[in-house]
């Protein structure tokens, strides 16, 4: 059910990067990159930038993809919200978190000849938290699929004709999503799918790590495929 409807958000950024690919005229310019970073965890990302598609505006825009590491959330909590207050077991957890960020980059600002682009634009995350309590018997996955926004601070320095060594600072905001454990399910607004007790999103919110404000940097390559 959840992977369902996380395929609206990735069809709608798939359509906007087979538009700019094929469509004639619109990139001067298209870099591919690679880096590498960290946001909750240690990441990567990989990115595609059509370079001043615009003819009156120097605007450029960049298709992102990302995976990142990252905690969990509190185990034991986690348990109580979306199965019930047992204790026995050992808890291991881990978590990964799927990004993908669309940007329209504008250049504000020189550092020595290199410009320095802020850009701006939507989020979508998808998050999964594992929760396993060795000899209790029990293992389950929180996820949660949040649309958000972002801003980054960008800058790339030429390492040769087609090669660009890249610095990126970024910051997103995640909107309250709805998270999902077991065969239970809390929403933001308070319609819940056999909820525990009387928990509601708040406390589930608080016991899973998913996205909310994170800041993330990046270093990386970028290379330029041609007009």
């Amino acid at each position: 059910m959840q992977r369902g409807r996380n395929l609206p958000a990735v069809s709608w950024f798939c359509a906007w990067l087979l538009f700019f690919a094929v469509a004639p005229g619109r990139a001067a310019d298209t870099m591919l990159g690679l880096g590498l970073g960290a946001t909750a965890g240690f990441g990567v990302q990989a990115d595609l930038t059509f370079e001043h598609f615009t003819r009156d505006l120097p605007l450029s825009l960049r298709l992102s993809g990302a995976y990142s590491s990252r905690d969990a959330g509190k185990a034991l909590d986690a348990r109580r919200v979306f199965i019930n207050d047992n204790t026995n077991g050992t808890p291991q957890e881990s978590a990964h978190t799927w990004q993908l960020r669309l940007d329209l980059l504008l250049p504000i600002a020189r550092l020595g000849e290199t410009p320095v682009r802020l850009g701006i634009g939507p989020r979508k995350a998808f998050f999964t938290g594992t929760f396993d309590f060795v000899g209790g018997n029990e293992k389950f996955d929180a996820t949660s699929s949040p649309w958000g926004v972002g801003a980054i601070l960008d800058a790339g320095f030429a390492v040769s004709d087609n090669l660009d060594f890249c610095l990126q600072l970024g910051l997103d905001h995640y909107f309250d999503a709805r998270l999902e454990g077991h065969d239970t399910a809390y929403e933001p607004d308070g319609d819940h799918v056999n909820a525990r007790r009387d928990y509601g999103w708040e406390q589930a919110d608080d016991a899973i790590n998913q996205p909310a404000l994170e800041w993330f940097g990046l270093i990386g390559l970028r290379m330029r495929l041609g007009k």
